[in-house]
C-alpha cells in the first residue's frame, strides 16, 4: 500500500483496533471482496490478544490519564497488557527515568482489575 499523506493520527488500544478491523472485515465480505494476507493477520492478532472490549479499553485509558506520571502511551501500553502483578506494571515503566511509589502502583493495578 503507497501512503501518500497522512492526514491525522491518534494512539488506539489494541481492543479498538479489534473492533476497527472487524468492521473493514464485515464490509469486504458484504462486497464479496476477499482480505489481504495483511489484513487477515492484523484481525488475527488483534482477535488473540485484545483482552477487554473498546469501551473498556478507552474507560481504562480514560481514568489511567487523570493519574500523576501518566502518559498517554504508557496508558494505552497498560490497557493492551493489562497487567495483574506489580512487577509486570513496573516493567512497563522500566524504561521510564522515574519509579512508581507501592501506592501508585496500587492504584493502577486497581483501575485495571476494575475494567477486565
Amino acid at each position: 500500500m503507497i501512503i501518500k499523506e497522512v492526514v491525522s493520527e491518534e494512539l488506539l488500544t489494541l481492543a479498538e483496533v479489534k473492533k476497527t478491523l472487524n468492521k473493514i472485515q464485515d464490509k469486504r465480505l458484504k462486497e464479496g471482496k476477499e482480505l489481504r494476507y495483511e489484513q487477515r493477520r492484523a484481525i488475527e492478532h488483534a482477535n488473540k490478544f485484545a483482552k477487554t472490549s473498546a469501551k473498556s479499553s478507552r474507560a481504562l485509558v480514560e481514568e489511567l490519564l487523570k493519574l500523576e506520571k501518566m502518559k498517554p502511551e504508557i496508558a494505552i501500553r497498560i490497557a493492551d497488557i493489562m497487567p495483574k502483578t506489580k512487577d509486570e506494571l513496573r516493567s512497563i515503566y522500566a524504561k521510564e527515568r522515574y519509579t512508581l511509589m507501592e501506592k501508585e502502583l496500587e492504584t493502577i493495578l486497581d483501575l485495571v482489575s476494575n475494567h477486565a
